[in-house]
């Protein structure tokens, strides 16, 4: 029953994350790719999660899914810095 629930729930991010999909390719500027790019790292970091209560294997899946959330900020970061020094973010 609750496997059920879980695995629902995971389709449903699955689902929101091909909403940022498209944000993050057909994005009319740089800033909302960006923003896609790191909507699709948050759900990612959530399915994760998800993903260790459908296999019982929660402890394992949260360190996965805390490696996987700092290096997404970590790009975004490093990212959004490149595209200020290039001067493409924010410029319309």
């Amino acid at each position: 029953m609750m496997n059920d629930i879980f695995f629902y729930v995971a389709i449903l991010i699955c689902l929101i994350m091909a909403l940022s999909l498209y944000r993050a390719v057909f994005g009319p500027t740089v800033l909302d790719r960006l923003i896609g790019v790191n909507a699709i790292g948050s759900k990612t970091t959530a399915l994760l999660i998800v993903i260790g209560l459908l296999y019982h294997r929660v402890d394992m899946f949260v360190d996965i899914a805390i490696a996987y959330a700092m290096l997404n900020f970590i790009a975004v970061l490093a990212a959004s810095k490149y595209l200020q020094k290039r001067k493409g973010l924010g410029d319309d």
